[in-house]
């Protein structure tokens, strides 16, 4: 296959990598870490490593950037930070997939509201059929806990910002971009988790495991969603990006043997076309709406 043949599936195997990624080191912090520093020490090592290993690795000190990009670095960076925060906090609380499932309202308003095609709007409603479908609907969700929700709603509401702000930055280097961001997402979380964890945080344990969570769950999925946002308007990122649930349904399977009914696997499936339509047709359309992220 050629390179521009490929080049459409670039973004759906790098979101694919990132969620992959992003689920393997989820599950490994909320096993490990939680019980050491809870959610707010767990956000802070996780996003401070992650920030420590981009900087060294791009060493962004070497750019110069305009004001105008620096803020939007800032405001990419604080909704990074707030979006990790707020999605650990709330899964002390909810169960995993409900609060997956409320986070998901940021991405996929996105989606609806950036919208330029009728075919646009087929993927979302893809998307969302299927993530309908994995919603733990045997709970009842009138034993919520409403600080949990609270807290999932506000991850969702980052999540979008993030989106945004992280098109607005789409014309730099992504590893500039991703390294000063992840910085300022450290800013935000570290006081809260040494002002929750203490000196627990330092400790070698939780400092080792940090680290490896740092790499597979932030550093190297923050990466690829970079990579991705280069190449996809929003509507389609936040469609794509929904695979997320999918990968770690399929993950819990081979690594937790945690089977999925019918309904489950059908949910997949669904995901899995939205996101495969989502790489394919961005290439059809106008040049213009593919390349001007802000104006979106």
């Amino acid at each position: 296959m050629s390179s521009s043949r490929a080049a459409p599936f670039i973004p759906l195997l790098a979101i694919f990598g990132s969620v992959t990624f992003l689920g393997l080191g989820t599950s490994w912090a909320k096993h490990t870490l939680f019980p050491l520093v809870g959610a707010q020490g767990t956000t802070a090592v996780r996003v401070g490593f992650s920030a420590l290993l981009l900087l060294l690795l791009w060493r962004p000190w070497r750019w110069r950037l305009a004001r105008a990009d620096l803020r939007a670095i800032a405001c990419y960076g604080a909704a990074l930070g707030g979006m990790n925060l707020m999605f650990y906090l709330s899964l002390q609380t909810l169960p995993f997939g409900v609060a997956v499932a409320i986070e998901f309202a940021g991405p996929l308003a996105v989606a609806v509201l950036s919208s330029r095609r009728a075919l646009d709007f087929a993927w979302v409603l893809l998307a969302a059929a299927g993530l309908a479908l994995l919603l733990p609907l045997g709970h009842d969700v009138s034993t919520l806990d409403p600080v949990g929700v609270l807290y999932s709603l506000v991850a969702a509401v980052c999540w979008a910002v993030y989106i945004l702000f992280g098109q607005r930055v789409g014309h730099l280097h992504a590893g500039l971009s991703v390294s000063l961001g992840l910085t300022v997402a450290a800013l935000v979380v570290l006081p809260v988790g040494l002002a929750h964890a203490g000196a627990a945080l330092w400790s070698w344990p939780v400092l080792a495991v940090g680290l490896g969570v740092a790499a597979i769950s932030s550093a190297v999925p923050i990466s690829l969603e970079m990579v991705a946002l280069k190449r996809l308007p929003p509507q389609a990122f936040g469609t794509m990006i929904s695979m997320e649930p999918a990968v770690a349904a399929v993950l819990a399977l081979g690594l937790l043997d945690e089977r999925l009914s019918v309904a489950q696997w059908a949910a997949i499936g669904l995901i899995v076309m939205a996101s495969v339509g989502c790489a394919v047709a961005p290439r059809q359309a106008p040049r213009a709406m593919l390349e001007s992220g802000p104006a979106h």
